[in-house]
């Protein structure tokens, strides 16, 4: 597989690991600065990983599309892992946030 065909698993991949990343170095730098609080980074974290995971979810649907139109067939899956590992880093996160809102709600 030419390296131009490659360009959808790479920005897949990339776009997946900042989505994974996103709510751990937020949480890194609510401890080093300080005028922000966990909670407010978290409030921008989770919805920020979600985006990154949406567009990481589009990049490997398209390599998956040229992998599939390809010659060869064969390539790297690495790029839907990552994409899906940035989907369950999401929806992780919003379910603590919900279930934070909840635990306030009742008391």
């Amino acid at each position: 597989m030419s390296s131009s065909k490659r360009g959808a698993a790479r920005v897949a991949v990339f776009f997946g690991l900042l989505a994974v990343l996103a709510i751990p170095v937020a949480i890194a730098l609510s401890q080093y600065l300080k005028g922000v609080k966990l909670l407010q980074s978290l409030y921008v974290a989770v919805p920020v990983a979600a985006g990154l995971a949406l567009i990481a979810l589009g990049a490997s649907r398209r390599a998956r599309f040229v992998r599939a139109r390809s010659v060869y067939g064969e390539g790297s899956r690495w790029a839907s892992r990552f994409a899906w590992a940035g989907v369950y880093a999401a929806v992780t996160g919003g379910v603590a946030l919900a279930v934070y809102g909840g635990l306030r709600a009742a008391g």
